[in-house]
């Protein structure tokens, strides 16, 4: 059995989405409460924790498994197992930046510009002292405790913050002149958790669930019906993870074909398919996709 550590804040929601689908649901007495339950005999306590913490909690042992973003694993230097990059962050499955940002009409276009003794701002003020401590420039960090844009020109220079596609960072007036980090959301164990064989499995199969939703999102099967004559023209457009299933219909000349599409190619699969010969079609929403 495995005690599970997950995040509060930005990545809550999509976090206790991906439970819920991976029919692991996180259950609580109320949006605010930091204990919480999942019905599943592999998990033991779980703890709604701040990710800025959760690294941490991992490496000392206090969580077997947990979730959080890369860039607290960094800014922490957490020594932790990574078990899976879950590729999503906020509000999108992209990959989000910790960016080093200036003032708009600032003569700054690249990090090497940053004048020595300028102030930065951020919420990652191990990481941002390395960064420029590799770049060879003396500045004075400070902790930010949100709304880091804010700081600018009273309280600092120049910002170090985290973006998925830099527009609000734009729209306060500020251009990015640096990326210092790539992160994305991590499922993240305890070494020695991971090293004890039993926790170990508990752990991959919990990943393999997991992994199982994350790898069906965006797909459906379809389904249909088919001619034997037109069998190979139908098959020439389907999309498949490996190759359709194809058998044939009990006492008639029609195979049945199921494959794995892309949802969002499924509006001009469908008619294509139709125009070669598909009958029957069906589109069904995939939940899990284990490979």
């Amino acid at each position: 059995m495995i005690d599970l550590v997950l995040p509060k804040g930005s990545l809550e929601a999509v976090t206790l989405k991906l439970f819920e689908e991976a029919d692991l649901p996180v259950r609580r007495n109320s949006d605010r409460e930091y204990n919480a339950s999942i019905p599943d005999p592999r998990i033991g306590k779980v703890k709604i924790l701040r990710p800025q913490e959760i690294a941490q909690a991992v490496q000392h042992g206090h969580f077997d498994l947990g979730i959080t973003g890369h860039d607290w694993v960094v800014e922490t230097e957490s020594e932790i197992h990574e078990v899976m990059d879950l590729g999503f962050n906020r509000a999108s499955s992209s990959v989000a930046r910790i960016v080093l940002a200036v003032p708009g009409d600032a003569p700054i276009e690249c990090p090497e510009d940053i004048a020595p003794g300028s102030r930065i701002s951020t919420e990652y003020p191990n990481l941002t002292r390395r960064y420029f401590e590799r770049l060879g420039i003396p500045v004075a960090v400070s902790l930010s405790y949100g709304a880091t844009e804010a700081k600018i020109p009273e309280l600092a220079d120049a910002i170090v913050d985290l973006t998925e596609t830099g527009s609000s960072l734009r729209r306060a007036g500020f251009k990015i002149v640096g990326t210092i980090l790539e992160t994305s959301t991590r499922l993240i164990a305890n070494c020695d958790s991971w090293k004890d064989p039993g926790k170990r499995q508990d752990i991959e199969e919990i990943t393999t669930l997991l992994a199982g939703v994350l790898a069906a999102r965006g797909k459906v099967l379809i389904k249909m019906n088919a001619p034997e004559e037109r069998l190979q023209d139908i098959i020439s457009v389907l999309p498949a993870m490996k190759a359709p299933t194809v058998s044939h219909l009990f006492g008639t000349s029609y195979y049945a074909i199921e494959t794995v599409a892309v949802k969002s190619t499924i509006n001009l699969l469908i008619p294509e398919l139709k125009k070669r010969g598909a009958e029957d079609i069906l589109e069904l929403p995939i939940s899990k996709i284990v490979i």
